[in-house]
């Protein structure tokens, strides 16, 4: 039978990609989502992942229709950016819904399949969990949580069987840019020039980033190996990054973050 991976987010961006390359290579792809895919090969169910009963009900539909889940890839995520004091309270909630919770919630409720199955589990997080950009400090602070988390999981899991690891992409060209929530109010004498400037600096560099291909085409590999590195990052120029974040000191590196995208 073939392997089966149920992928959250698999309706559109990096989550559409790794779907339909794991499609070609023959696995049986299931996209937990609010919208359905455009891709027929793709078995869809409807799913809210901040809401636990939702991604229960989904998984659980899986196991009755195939009997099994071999992998889970948590890929859906929203963005907000805006400086922290301007931000409404419901769209803070939202993306600690959805990129944080709903992110636990799915494994939570994975687990157990995956225990039976010696499974994986793949949460992409971001390179801006370890580069936490001025006026994407809520953005940042998810994905971060996304990718500790990961740690601590994998080490929950090393005896049992499931692998987990953690995809940190830098910037994707994708229409998650143009879906991002701003919090611009219309006159904003402290930050607004400064947010102004920092979100078109980031906007641009995500329009001149990586393909959604290349990313998934990264991860596919990682899925095939069996020992699945804790973190991974796709390009040379964000390993490289990481690196130098690793050994550049701390004041430094924030003043650079500061001169590039606050000032």
């Amino acid at each position: 039978m073939k392997k089966v991976i149920v992928i959250t987010g698999g309706s559109s961006g990096i989550g559409l990609a790794i779907a339909q390359q794991l499609v070609e290579k023959g696995y049986l792809i299931y996209s937990l989502s609010r919208e359905k895919p455009s891709d027929d090969r793709l078995k869809f169910i409807a799913c809210n992942v901040a809401e636990r009963d939702s991604v229960y009900f989904a998984l659980t539909t899986v196991i009755d229709e195939v009997g099994k889940i071999d992998g889970i890839i948590n890929s859906a995520g929203i963005g907000i950016s805006g400086a922290v004091e301007r931000e409404p309270a419901e769209d803070i909630e939202r993306i600690l819904d959805v990129n944080l919770l709903g992110t636990i919630n799915v494994c939570a409720c994975a687990l157990p399949f995956l225990r039976e199955t010696k499974g994986f589990i793949i949460n992409i997080s971001s390179i801006a969990a370890d580069f936490p950009l001025p006026f994407q400090a809520l953005y940042t602070a998810t994905k971060a949580g996304v990718k500790e988390f990961s740690l601590a999981l994998r080490n929950e899991m090393r005896p049992l069987g499931v692998r987990v690891s953690c995809l940190m992409p830098g910037d994707v060209k994708t229409n998650f840019t143009k879906n991002r929530t701003k919090a611009e109010p219309e006159h904003d004498e402290i930050y607004g020039e400064r947010n102004k400037r920092s979100v078109m600096r980031m906007e641009q560099d995500e329009t001149n980033g990586m393909s959604a291909h290349e990313i998934a085409a990264a991860t596919c590999k990682v899925i095939e190996k069996k020992n699945m590195p804790a973190t991974f990052t796709v390009g040379a120029k964000y390993k490289l990054f990481r690196f130098l974040k690793r050994i550049v000191p701390e004041s430094l590196f924030l003043k650079i973050l500061y001169n590039m995208y606050a000032k």
